[in-house]
């Protein structure tokens, strides 16, 4: 007897119609605009109008390419990119010819110890083990750009690890570091899906010293954890000096604005080695945390269903 097979599909995929419509025939009809298929119309996909259809299409790729990727879970890892590894710091230095670039070139040398120390956390947290279903966890992720962001990627390939570049298109020319895995090389148009993706995955993030795009990304995340938006996740401040003395926190606890309690968001770390026992620490007392609450719930069960009923007209 012959076996039945019914097909998968009945319809034609999107690509064969779209490679049909390249060889059709040639009439006015056809070579005008209104008739190109919607999805290869790059003016109608371009106009004002189709704003919501590119966010959506710059929130789904993005997803579906770490999916694929079997990525469950990101490290994320913010910083200034003016921040040179050690010795172009000093070539800085030693190039410095008036006091104030002398001053500034100076800082930057002393910052320069968080590219190392942002390649090793990179390193380290690239070896965390695949789980039982063989996804992949606190994948290093970064703005893909140079400096601290290059020293994160680094540090995954270090290691012969994948890591990820979430870069932005600036009006001045720019290219991914030469660390990021090309197949995990992603460029954003809005700022603030970009953001999105830094925090859809990320289960730990670390942000060393940096400007304004770092304090934008920095500052979003506080606010979540603080709102309750998101669950907490490790937030790791590295270079303790440099982020008191260019944000005041106690001086906002005491303004009224934040309360004591949301200064315990953050941890400030000096070291890879330090910031990571932070994040297994984190999730180790969460999971006690699961488990002490989980055995009271199933106590509080066990106690409820054995517990005796009353009569009738007790």
């Amino acid at each position: 007897m012959t076996e039945t097979r019914v097909p998968s599909r009945v319809f034609p995929r999107a690509k064969e119609e779209a490679d049909r419509a390249k060889v059709g025939i040639s009439t006015p009809q056809t070579e005008n605009p209104a008739y190109r298929l919607a999805f290869q119309d790059m003016d109608f996909l371009l106009r004002e109008d189709l704003r919501p259809v590119r966010f959506q299409l710059e929130l789904l790729k993005p997803e579906l390419i770490l999916d694929e990727a079997g990525i469950a879970s990101t490290f994320v890892m913010y910083g200034s990119a003016r921040i040179p590894e050690p010795e172009k710091a000093k070539a800085i230095l030693a190039a410095a010819t008036d006091d104030t670039s002398r001053t500034i070139a100076q800082r930057l040398v002393e910052k320069s110890k968080y590219y190392d120390v942002a390649r090793e956390l990179g390193r380290i947290a690239s070896q965390f083990p695949l789980d039982e279903s063989g996804k992949r966890h606190f994948v290093v992720c970064s703005g893909g750009g140079p400096s601290i962001m290059e020293a994160a990627n680094r540090g995954a390939a270090d290691v012969g690890a994948e890591s990820i570049g979430l870069n932005i298109l600036l009006p001045h020319e720019q290219a991914p570091n030469a660390y990021v895995t090309p197949g995990l090389s992603l460029q954003f148009h809005y700022f603030a899906l970009r953001k999105m993706h830094f925090l859809l995955h990320a289960r730990a993030l670390a942000a060393f010293p940096g400007g304004f795009g770092t304090f934008d990304e920095l500052f979003e995340l506080l606010t979540l954890i603080q709102t309750g938006k998101i669950q907490p996740i490790p937030v790791l401040l590295y270079g303790r000096e440099f982020w008191e003395r260019v944000v005041n926190f106690p001086a906002l606890v005491e303004e009224g604005v934040v309360s004591a309690k949301d200064l315990g968001i953050f941890t400030y770390c000096e070291t890879a080695e330090e910031g990571w026992e932070h994040v297994q620490a984190f999730y180790r007392d969460r999971s006690t945390e699961q488990g002490k609450a989980e055995a009271e719930r199933h106590s509080a069960e066990q106690v409820a269903a054995h517990a005796p009923t009353a009569g009738p007209g007790e």
